[in-house]
């Protein structure tokens, strides 16, 4: 057992509302000032989807209040039925050939120096859209050659050919969500594979050392402690290089549902012990998420 008690308390009945009332460290003021509309109208404008409403991202109102956003290309219909994930599901929309600039010029006008980047998971395409993510690379650095790119990508079925791809597209930072733990994953999931997910991070860092890997974890789905520090020994075992954790909230009724909220003394004592196993760096807290505050996780 893991020293780490303080983490270890057991997971709500399976059979607990979707819908709980929030404890306070969950309820926070929507902020101030218009950065939110010119951030909404752009987004609009430019005809751009993106993760933070796709999603229903808690975070929305204040990244989008400082101007940034999480762009997600190749369309807002996933061709996988994950159980925690509002984004729409159903036949995908074509490839825009245009996105690419698009995407450029809405960065270009919030003035980011940090630019995320995922998708929806397009396993119909033969490469699961690697490609278009390399021209959104290669858009953007045309755009703004001093700007680091993160990318935050689908599994891409375990295509070496289509990873391959992208990392060579030099981003600065690849990242890659695993979500829960291995014995949750076909719940929560679906179709994606713990060991695939893996292995896709592992093969980013053999083939570029250089980039920042990244992952991350949704607690209070009913993991245990252990089975959670297992999950971050094989993400050591593989050097990933950043890891994000931060509490699950469902996003309607009819997703999965929380079993526990994790006070954030817990989510503090957790990143302490993940530090200690060798984490370049570890943001871990109720509200955060892959790409909240992206810019400030990582120095590429």
């Amino acid at each position: 057992m893991h020293s780490l008690t303080v983490l270890d308390n057991p997971p709500a009945p399976a059979g607990r509302s979707p819908g709980p009332r929030l404890p306070a460290w969950l309820k926070r003021p929507l902020p101030a000032g218009n950065g939110n509309n010119f951030t909404a109208r752009l987004i609009e404008d430019l005809r751009l989807e993106t993760v933070c409403e796709s999603a229903r991202c808690p975070n929305r109102p204040e990244c989008w209040a400082r101007r940034t956003a999480t762009f997600m290309i190749m369309g807002n219909h996933c061709t996988r039925t994950c159980s925690f994930c509002s984004v729409p599901k159903g036949t995908p929309e074509p490839l825009a050939d245009d996105e690419p600039q698009r995407l450029a010029e809405a960065a270009a006008r919030l003035g980011l120096k940090h630019v995320v980047i995922t998708s929806v998971t397009r396993d119909d395409l033969p490469d699961g859209g690697a490609a278009h993510f390399v021209r959104c690379i290669a858009a953007v650095r045309q755009r703004l050659p001093e700007a680091a790119v993160e990318v935050l990508t689908p599994d891409f079925l375990g295509d070496p050919a289509a990873i391959d791809a992208v990392i060579d597209a030099q981003p600065n930072v690849f990242n890659h969500n695993l979500e829960t733990v291995p014995r949750l994953h076909r719940v929560v999931r679906g179709r994606a594979l713990y060991a695939r997910s893996l292995g896709l991070l592992e093969r980013v860092k053999r083939r570029a050392p250089h980039i920042v890997t990244k992952a991350g974890l949704m607690l209070g789905i009913g993991e245990t402690i252990d089975e959670l520090f297992d999950v971050l020994a094989d993400l050591r075992a593989i050097d990933c290089d950043v890891l994000t954790l931060g509490q699950y909230l469902a996003p309607t009724a009819k997703h999965i549902p929380v079993q526990r909220f994790v006070p954030p003394e817990e989510f503090a004592a957790l990143a302490a012990t993940a530090r200690l196993l060798g984490f370049r760096q570890v943001v871990a807290g109720p509200y955060v998420r892959s790409s909240y505050h992206a810019d400030a996780m990582v120095t590429p």
